[in-house]
This record gives C-alpha cells, structure tokens and sequence, in this order.
C-alpha cells in the first residue's frame, strides 16, 4: 500500500542514508523527460522538507536545463535489499553553481568530488512510499571511479571546455547556463 507524506519523516530520512543509488527525474514543459540514476556519496537530507544532491559532470546536464524551465522534480529510492520498499519525493528544485552566495556553506556538506558541476537545492513537497515487492535483490559490490579518474585527468579548467562542449544545452536545445559558471 503507498503511502503520502508532507515530509521526510526519521523513518524515511533513514531508509534514504543507507540507499547507494537513486533516480533523478526532470521534464521540460515540453520535450523530453530526463530521467537518470545518480551515486555516490552525493544526497544529503537537511530537514523535514530539504534536500541536497551534489551533481558531477557528466555528458549532458538536463536537470539544470529542466528546472531553468520548469523546477519540479522528483527523486527515486528503491530497495535492493532487505525489505520492499520504494520512495519518491516530490518536490521544486534550483542550481546552485560555485560562485552562488551560498555555494560554500553547503559544499561543504560533501566529501571533497572530483568534476563537481553543482548543488541540487530542492524543497520536497511531499513523499510517497509504495510497496516495491516486484524490484528484484541486488548486491553492492562498490562505487565505480572511471568519473572521477577522468575528472582528475582533465583538471579543473579541462573539466569547463568540457561544459562548454557538451553540456550548454540540453538535448532538446534548453540551455543550462553553465558556461556561466565561476
């Protein structure tokens, strides 16, 4: 049975800290949905309705083209392990980028990532759980490092031609605004 929330609950705050993967999904008012799977040590839960995620470069950047847009977004956590059970939380998101007022502060939050692209400031409206009895076991072997391998070889000012490269626009022509960053 699903169940709504108006916030991240202890129990739900819980469940959320010991998931390795979640799923990141954007829309564009119209144009495609984006929908991606995120890791790393990269979500953070600050309160009953405010989140974190920390996004690395990668080869497109349609959440900040989507929310320049259109800033709703949801988020996926799923059991691979021990009991069933999904969550989505819903909610309205904005970049922040390095150079933003309050970029430093929440940084800082984060271990120390290799082609970090920007924080995910999102306030969630609300959460639902559902049963999740059909999403099969899987086993945590690790955390993969060819990103962040890559990220250290093309260094910082690497890491912005690359931006300017390949991640101005998203796949349906939005900008991101990423050039613009610091």
């Amino acid at each position: 049975m699903s169940k709504l929330y108006t916030k991240i609950t202890s129990r739900l705050q819980s469940f959320i800290e010991a998931q390795k993967i979640f799923f990141v999904a954007t829309a564009p008012n119209s144009g495609r949905i984006n929908l991606s799977p995120k890791g790393m040590d990269s979500f953070r839960v600050l309160s009953e309705n405010r989140v974190l995620w920390l996004n690395v470069t990668g080869s497109g950047n349609e959440t900040a083209a989507h929310l320049l847009v259109n800033n709703r977004i949801t988020i996926m956590f799923c059991a691979f392990e021990k009991a069933p059970n999904i969550l989505r939380l819903y909610g309205k998101g904005k970049e922040i980028k390095e150079g933003d007022a309050s970029w430093n502060a929440l940084i800082q939050l984060f271990p120390e990532t290799p082609g970090t692209r920007q924080i995910f400031d999102i306030t969630i409206e609300s959460a639902q759980t559902s049963c999740g009895m059909s999403i099969p076991f899987f086993e945590y072997k690790g955390e993969r490092n060819e990103l962040n391998t890559w990220a250290v070889e093309q260094g910082k000012e690497g890491i912005k031609k690359y931006w300017a490269a390949k991640n101005q626009e998203s796949i349906d022509g939005l900008p991101t605004n990423i050039v613009n960053q610091k």
